[in-house]
């Protein structure tokens, strides 16, 4: 039986006393609420939990962005988003999907490309647009047109 330092055993307790007793107990023993050992086990070293590798699935054909002004970008792989904008100052990839992100006075423009079932290379197929300023979003197909290059 546990006892307190009044003397009354864990048992008899309930309700939020109990419940913070017992959370203090667990913590002194150095176990996180998910189970995981925070204190280093033999030889010094932290255990850390296994990470799920990524699994590969077959492309799906995501929902392109339909706006009036985007034409030539919704579509467009990175090459040619790379001809109409200029170096991307971001360029990331997550699993099969990438973003690229362009960026001029006006404004910075983010492009998602995913990869679809009929093209072998990711595709543009949503954006979003802000000032570089504040962060407020600007409409899309105006920051196109001041970020396209002649």
């Amino acid at each position: 039986m546990i006892m307190t330092s009044s003397g009354a055993s864990l048992h008899r307790l309930r309700g939020p006393i109990a419940a913070c007793i017992l959370a203090m107990l667990v913590a002194a023993c150095g176990v996180s609420p998910g189970g995981v050992s925070s204190a280093s086990g033999s030889g010094g070293a932290s255990r850390v939990p296994p990470v799920r590798q990524p699994s590969r699935t077959s492309p799906r054909d995501p929902k392109f962005l339909n706006l009036p002004g985007l034409e030539g970008v919704i579509g467009a792989n990175q090459k040619q988003l790379v001809r109409q904008f200029g170096n991307p100052r971001l360029d990331v990839w997550e699993g099969d999907a990438r973003k690229l992100q362009f960026t001029g006075t006006a404004c910075v423009l983010d492009v998602f490309l995913y990869p679809t079932t009929s093209s072998r290379e990711p595709v543009a197929t949503y954006l979003d647009a802000r000032r570089a300023s504040d962060g407020q979003d600007v409409d899309r197909a105006a920051c196109v047109a001041a970020l396209r290059q002649p």
